[in-house]
C-alpha cells in the first residue's frame, strides 16, 4: 500500500456515513412497531382462512339444487325445458328461478316456479317459458326453499 492510498479511506467512511444519514432522514422508522404489524396480519389471514373454510362448507351442501338436464327452442318466442330439483327433504316446497338467455348472453326471459312438497328427492318439472328474442340457452339462475 502506498501513501497515497491513506487519506482517502477516512473522506470515504465520511461519504458513507453521510449517505446512511441521508438515508435515514429519506425514510423514517415505521409509525407502527414490526411485531405489530406482523401480528395483525398473522390475525387477518386466520379470519380469513376461518371464513374460506366456513363459507366451503356451508356453501358446499346448498339446502336445494336446480339444474336443466333438457331444453329445446320450440319457436322464436318460446323455449320449452325440464327442470330436475333435488333436495334432501322433499316435504318442503322449492321455488326456481329459470332464465333464458341469448347469444351476447342477455336474458330474454325469466319464469319462478314453484315446486310443491313431492314424496321422491328428485323431482321433475317440464315447463314452457316465452321469450321476447330468440333463446340459445336454458339454465337455472337459483333456487331456494320457501
Amino acid at each position: 500500500m502506498s501513501a497515497a492510498d491513506l487519506p482517502a479511506a477516512p473522506r470515504a467512511v465520511e461519504e458513507d456515513l453521510a449517505t446512511a444519514e441521508r438515508l435515514r432522514r429519506r425514510y423514517p422508522p415505521p409509525r407502527m412497531p414490526r411485531w405489530l404489524t406482523l401480528t395483525l396480519v398473522i390475525a387477518l389471514g386466520a379470519v380469513f382462512l376461518g371464513w374460506v373454510i366456513w363459507a366451503a362448507l356451508v356453501m358446499a351442501n346448498p339446502a336445494v339444487k336446480g339444474q336443466i338436464p333438457k331444453w329445446a327452442i320450440d319457436s322464436d318466442t318460446q323455449v320449452s325445458f325440464t327442470l330436475t330439483v333435488d333436495r334432501p327433504d322433499p316435504s318442503i316446497p322449492v321455488r326456481c328461478r329459470v332464465i333464458a338467455q341469448a347469444p351476447n348472453f342477455e336474458r330474454v326471459g325469466s319464469l319462478d316456479l314453484a315446486v310443491p312438497a313431492y314424496p321422491a328427492r328428485l323431482t321433475d318439472v317440464t315447463e314452457t317459458m316465452r321469450t321476447f328474442r330468440r333463446a340459445t340457452s336454458v339454465s337455472v339462475d337459483s333456487c331456494w326453499t320457501e
